[in-house]
Protein backbone atom coordinates (compact mmCIF):
# COMPACT_ATOMS: atom_id res chain seq x y z
CA UNK A 1 0.00 0.00 0.00
CA UNK A 2 1.58 3.36 -0.99
CA UNK A 3 1.26 6.02 2.04
CA UNK A 4 1.48 9.39 2.02
CA UNK A 5 2.73 11.03 5.44
CA UNK A 6 0.57 14.89 6.33
CA UNK A 7 2.89 16.87 8.79
CA UNK A 8 6.30 17.67 8.52
CA UNK A 9 6.78 18.25 12.81
CA UNK A 10 8.96 16.21 15.32
CA UNK A 11 5.80 12.79 14.83
CA UNK A 12 5.66 13.20 11.45
CA UNK A 13 9.57 12.51 10.80
CA UNK A 14 10.12 10.54 13.91
CA UNK A 15 7.11 8.16 13.70
CA UNK A 16 5.07 8.19 10.74
CA UNK A 17 7.72 8.33 8.16
CA UNK A 18 10.35 6.55 9.72
CA UNK A 19 7.79 3.42 10.30
CA UNK A 20 6.41 3.91 6.55
CA UNK A 21 9.83 3.45 5.32
CA UNK A 22 11.10 0.63 6.66
CA UNK A 23 7.48 -0.86 6.74
CA UNK A 24 8.20 -4.52 5.13
CA UNK A 25 4.39 -4.26 3.37
CA UNK A 26 4.06 -0.26 2.72
CA UNK A 27 6.05 2.12 0.43
CA UNK A 28 6.52 5.76 1.65
CA UNK A 29 5.72 7.91 -1.69
CA UNK A 30 5.64 11.78 -0.30
CA UNK A 31 5.49 14.12 2.22
CA UNK A 32 3.01 17.06 2.35
CA UNK A 33 3.32 20.17 4.49
CA UNK A 34 2.00 23.32 4.98
CA UNK A 35 5.70 24.93 4.59
CA UNK A 36 6.71 23.52 1.40
CA UNK A 37 10.34 23.73 2.50
CA UNK A 38 9.79 21.72 5.56
CA UNK A 39 8.11 19.20 3.61
CA UNK A 40 10.81 19.11 1.19
CA UNK A 41 13.15 18.81 4.30
CA UNK A 42 11.23 15.50 5.29
CA UNK A 43 10.85 14.45 2.55
CA UNK A 44 14.64 13.99 1.69
CA UNK A 45 15.44 11.95 5.10
CA UNK A 46 13.70 9.61 3.44
CA UNK A 47 14.25 9.91 -0.32
CA UNK A 48 10.54 10.73 -1.56
CA UNK A 49 9.16 14.37 -2.54
CA UNK A 50 7.66 16.82 -0.18
CA UNK A 51 5.21 19.51 -1.34
CA UNK A 52 2.60 21.53 -0.53
CA UNK A 53 0.30 20.41 -2.93
CA UNK A 54 -2.16 17.94 -1.25
CA UNK A 55 -4.78 17.06 -3.97
CA UNK A 56 -1.05 15.77 -5.87
CA UNK A 57 -0.11 13.82 -3.09
CA UNK A 58 -3.49 12.07 -2.85
CA UNK A 59 -3.48 11.77 -6.37
CA UNK A 60 -0.26 9.24 -5.94
CA UNK A 61 -1.27 7.45 -2.76
CA UNK A 62 -3.86 4.81 -1.12
CA UNK A 63 -3.57 5.43 1.97
CA UNK A 64 -2.60 8.77 4.02
CA UNK A 65 -0.83 8.94 7.43
CA UNK A 66 -1.88 12.83 9.81
CA UNK A 67 0.82 14.02 11.91
CA UNK A 68 -1.07 17.15 12.31
CA UNK A 69 -2.86 19.12 14.82
CA UNK A 70 -6.23 17.99 15.23
CA UNK A 71 -8.09 21.29 13.50
CA UNK A 72 -5.61 21.18 10.29
CA UNK A 73 -6.02 17.18 10.11
CA UNK A 74 -10.31 17.16 10.65
CA UNK A 75 -10.78 18.70 7.08
CA UNK A 76 -8.10 17.27 5.42
CA UNK A 77 -9.39 13.61 6.33
CA UNK A 78 -12.74 14.75 5.07
CA UNK A 79 -10.69 15.51 1.46
CA UNK A 80 -9.10 12.41 1.59
CA UNK A 81 -11.92 9.96 2.14
CA UNK A 82 -13.67 11.73 -0.80
CA UNK A 83 -10.83 11.22 -2.67
CA UNK A 84 -10.86 7.37 -1.68
CA UNK A 85 -7.91 7.01 0.42
CA UNK A 86 -7.64 4.84 4.03
CA UNK A 87 -6.81 6.73 7.02
CA UNK A 88 -4.32 6.07 9.68
CA UNK A 89 -5.41 9.33 12.17
CA UNK A 90 -3.86 10.64 14.74
CA UNK A 91 -5.88 11.51 18.51
CA UNK A 92 -7.87 13.39 18.88
CA UNK A 93 -9.80 13.02 15.19
CA UNK A 94 -11.03 16.91 15.98
CA UNK A 95 -11.51 19.45 18.68
CA UNK A 96 -15.31 18.94 18.40
CA UNK A 97 -17.39 16.60 17.82
CA UNK A 98 -19.12 18.32 14.88
CA UNK A 99 -16.20 18.12 13.10
CA UNK A 100 -15.09 14.75 13.93
CA UNK A 101 -18.87 13.84 13.01
CA UNK A 102 -18.01 14.68 9.40
CA UNK A 103 -15.21 13.16 9.31
CA UNK A 104 -16.70 9.62 10.38
CA UNK A 105 -19.24 10.61 8.05
CA UNK A 106 -16.70 11.28 4.85
CA UNK A 107 -15.28 7.63 6.00
CA UNK A 108 -18.48 6.08 5.62
CA UNK A 109 -19.79 7.63 2.31
CA UNK A 110 -16.37 6.63 1.05
CA UNK A 111 -16.28 3.10 1.78
CA UNK A 112 -12.67 3.44 3.05
CA UNK A 113 -10.66 1.88 5.93
CA UNK A 114 -9.72 4.37 9.23
CA UNK A 115 -7.72 3.60 12.26
CA UNK A 116 -6.56 6.07 14.99
CA UNK A 117 -3.17 5.63 16.39
CA UNK A 118 -3.75 5.55 19.79
CA UNK A 119 0.00 4.40 20.17
CA UNK A 120 -0.90 2.42 23.37
CA UNK A 121 -3.41 0.34 21.94
CA UNK A 122 -0.91 -1.00 19.48
CA UNK A 123 1.17 -2.24 21.54
CA UNK A 124 1.21 -6.09 22.50
CA UNK A 125 1.17 -4.95 26.74
CA UNK A 126 -1.87 -3.04 26.47
CA UNK A 127 -3.67 -6.32 23.86
CA UNK A 128 -2.62 -8.74 26.81
CA UNK A 129 -3.75 -6.34 29.11
CA UNK A 130 -7.76 -5.99 27.53
CA UNK A 131 -7.77 -9.82 26.71
CA UNK A 132 -7.48 -10.29 30.32
CA UNK A 133 -9.62 -7.33 31.48
CA UNK A 134 -12.51 -9.43 29.32
CA UNK A 135 -12.33 -12.44 31.21
CA UNK A 136 -12.82 -10.35 34.45
CA UNK A 137 -15.62 -8.75 35.93
CA UNK A 138 -15.15 -5.54 36.44
CA UNK A 139 -15.96 -2.40 38.59
CA UNK A 140 -13.67 -0.04 37.65
CA UNK A 141 -10.21 1.66 36.95
CA UNK A 142 -7.76 4.53 36.84
CA UNK A 143 -5.80 6.41 34.84
CA UNK A 144 -2.76 8.94 35.83
CA UNK A 145 -1.06 10.09 32.94
CA UNK A 146 1.96 13.34 34.23
CA UNK A 147 3.99 14.84 31.78
CA UNK A 148 5.45 18.08 31.16
CA UNK A 149 5.70 19.54 27.63
CA UNK A 150 8.06 22.64 28.63
CA UNK A 151 11.49 21.59 26.79
CA UNK A 152 9.97 18.55 24.85
CA UNK A 153 9.86 18.09 21.39
CA UNK A 154 6.23 18.15 22.02
CA UNK A 155 5.50 21.33 22.91
CA UNK A 156 3.23 23.20 19.93
CA UNK A 157 0.62 25.81 19.89
CA UNK A 158 -2.65 23.51 20.12
CA UNK A 159 -1.17 21.80 23.03
CA UNK A 160 -0.49 24.62 24.57
CA UNK A 161 -4.10 25.90 23.88
CA UNK A 162 -6.35 22.91 24.73
CA UNK A 163 -4.28 21.41 27.34
CA UNK A 164 -3.89 17.82 28.81
CA UNK A 165 -7.70 17.17 28.55
CA UNK A 166 -7.27 17.20 24.85
CA UNK A 167 -3.66 16.13 24.15
CA UNK A 168 -3.38 13.20 27.06
CA UNK A 169 -7.09 12.52 27.56
CA UNK A 170 -7.62 10.35 24.54
CA UNK A 171 -4.87 8.26 26.24
CA UNK A 172 -6.62 7.50 28.81
CA UNK A 173 -9.57 6.80 27.07
CA UNK A 174 -8.39 4.45 24.56
CA UNK A 175 -7.44 2.15 27.71
CA UNK A 176 -10.45 2.48 29.65
CA UNK A 177 -13.30 2.47 27.25
CA UNK A 178 -12.50 -0.89 26.17
CA UNK A 179 -12.12 -2.56 29.41
CA UNK A 180 -14.62 -1.23 31.10
CA UNK A 181 -17.51 0.08 28.35
CA UNK A 182 -17.93 3.55 26.47
CA UNK A 183 -18.67 6.64 28.90
CA UNK A 184 -21.99 7.83 29.32
CA UNK A 185 -21.16 10.69 31.70
CA UNK A 186 -18.09 12.28 32.65
CA UNK A 187 -17.65 14.91 35.95
CA UNK A 188 -14.74 16.84 35.62
CA UNK A 189 -12.40 19.15 37.83
CA UNK A 190 -9.29 21.63 37.37
CA UNK A 191 -5.80 21.37 38.80
CA UNK A 192 -2.85 22.97 38.80
CA UNK A 193 -1.31 24.44 35.33
CA UNK A 194 -3.14 22.43 32.74
CA UNK A 195 -4.08 19.19 35.04
CA UNK A 196 -7.05 17.94 34.74
CA UNK A 197 -9.06 15.46 37.47
CA UNK A 198 -11.89 13.68 35.70
CA UNK A 199 -14.77 11.16 36.81
CA UNK A 200 -16.31 8.49 34.08
CA UNK A 201 -19.49 7.15 34.43
CA UNK A 202 -19.52 3.49 31.97
CA UNK A 203 -22.72 1.43 31.88
CA UNK A 204 -23.77 -1.32 34.79
CA UNK A 205 -22.65 1.30 37.84
CA UNK A 206 -18.75 1.12 36.69
CA UNK A 207 -16.72 4.18 36.79
CA UNK A 208 -13.02 5.35 36.65
CA UNK A 209 -11.00 8.11 37.21
CA UNK A 210 -8.03 9.96 35.77
CA UNK A 211 -5.69 12.43 36.16
CA UNK A 212 -3.90 14.07 33.69
CA UNK A 213 -1.39 16.46 32.61
CA UNK A 214 1.37 18.33 30.90
CA UNK A 215 2.44 20.61 33.44
CA UNK A 216 3.92 18.70 36.48
CA UNK A 217 7.54 18.57 37.65
CA UNK A 218 9.69 16.42 35.78
CA UNK A 219 10.24 14.15 38.35
CA UNK A 220 6.39 14.02 38.79
CA UNK A 221 5.85 12.05 35.34
CA UNK A 222 4.72 9.15 34.82
CA UNK A 223 1.82 6.52 33.79
CA UNK A 224 0.17 4.21 36.06
CA UNK A 225 -2.92 2.19 34.53
CA UNK A 226 -5.17 -0.17 36.46
CA UNK A 227 -8.79 -1.91 36.71
CA UNK A 228 -10.53 -3.58 38.92
CA UNK A 229 -12.79 -6.72 39.57
CA UNK A 230 -13.58 -9.75 41.01
CA UNK A 231 -10.02 -11.09 40.10
CA UNK A 232 -8.61 -8.10 42.18
CA UNK A 233 -6.40 -5.16 40.42
CA UNK A 234 -4.93 -5.69 36.92
CA UNK A 235 -2.34 -3.41 36.20
CA UNK A 236 -0.89 -2.52 32.85
CA UNK A 237 2.78 -3.05 32.91
CA UNK A 238 4.99 -0.46 31.23
CA UNK A 239 6.14 -2.07 27.78
CA UNK A 240 9.95 -0.93 26.05
CA UNK A 241 8.12 -1.22 22.55
CA UNK A 242 9.05 2.23 20.44
CA UNK A 243 6.56 4.44 19.15
CA UNK A 244 7.69 3.42 15.83
CA UNK A 245 6.79 -0.27 15.82
CA UNK A 246 3.43 0.84 17.59
CA UNK A 247 2.44 2.57 14.30
CA UNK A 248 4.31 -0.57 11.97
CA UNK A 249 1.51 -2.46 13.90
CA UNK A 250 -1.49 0.21 13.59
CA UNK A 251 -0.06 0.30 9.75
CA UNK A 252 -0.93 -3.63 9.16
CA UNK A 253 -4.09 -3.07 10.74
CA UNK A 254 -5.30 -0.58 8.68
CA UNK A 255 -4.19 -2.28 5.69
CA UNK A 256 -5.84 -5.60 7.26
CA UNK A 257 -9.11 -3.30 7.77
CA UNK A 258 -9.11 -2.15 4.10
CA UNK A 259 -8.66 -5.78 2.65
CA UNK A 260 -11.47 -7.15 4.41
CA UNK A 261 -13.81 -4.09 4.53
CA UNK A 262 -14.12 -4.76 8.18
CA UNK A 263 -14.53 -1.78 10.88
CA UNK A 264 -11.43 -1.70 13.24
CA UNK A 265 -11.56 -1.17 17.45
CA UNK A 266 -10.15 2.00 16.99
CA UNK A 267 -11.53 3.38 13.91
CA UNK A 268 -12.82 7.11 13.14
CA UNK A 269 -15.99 6.20 14.85
CA UNK A 270 -14.26 5.40 18.35
CA UNK A 271 -12.25 8.51 17.79
CA UNK A 272 -15.15 10.52 17.10
CA UNK A 273 -16.64 9.13 20.23
CA UNK A 274 -13.46 9.94 22.50
CA UNK A 275 -14.01 13.49 21.13
CA UNK A 276 -17.70 13.32 22.57
CA UNK A 277 -16.28 12.48 25.83
CA UNK A 278 -13.58 14.77 26.08
CA UNK A 279 -16.10 17.58 24.98
CA UNK A 280 -18.66 16.84 27.81
CA UNK A 281 -15.56 17.29 29.75
CA UNK A 282 -15.01 20.67 28.73
CA UNK A 283 -18.35 21.51 29.52
CA UNK A 284 -17.80 20.03 33.17
CA UNK A 285 -15.09 22.15 33.81
CA UNK A 286 -17.29 24.86 32.64
CA UNK A 287 -20.49 24.32 34.79
CA UNK A 288 -19.03 22.14 37.50
CA UNK A 289 -21.64 19.49 37.15
CA UNK A 290 -21.79 16.19 35.95
CA UNK A 291 -22.37 15.95 32.10
CA UNK A 292 -24.13 13.60 30.30
CA UNK A 293 -22.12 12.58 26.73
CA UNK A 294 -23.68 13.06 24.11
CA UNK A 295 -24.74 10.72 21.02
Amino acid sequence: MRFGVLGTGFWAGEVHATSLAGHPDAELVGVWGRDLAKAKAVGAQFDVPGTDDVDALLADVDAVSFALPPDVQAPLAERAAAAGKHLLLEKPVALSTEAADRVVDAVAAAGVASVVFFTNRFRTATSTWLEQAARTTLAGGSVTWLGRLTGSPFDTPWRREHGALWDIGPHALSLLVPALGPVTAVQAGAGQGDTVHLTFFHPGGRASTATVSSTVAELASGIDVWVHGDAGRLVLLPESGTAVEAHRVAVDELQAAALTGGAHPCDAAFGRDVVRVLAAAQRSLGTGCRELVEG
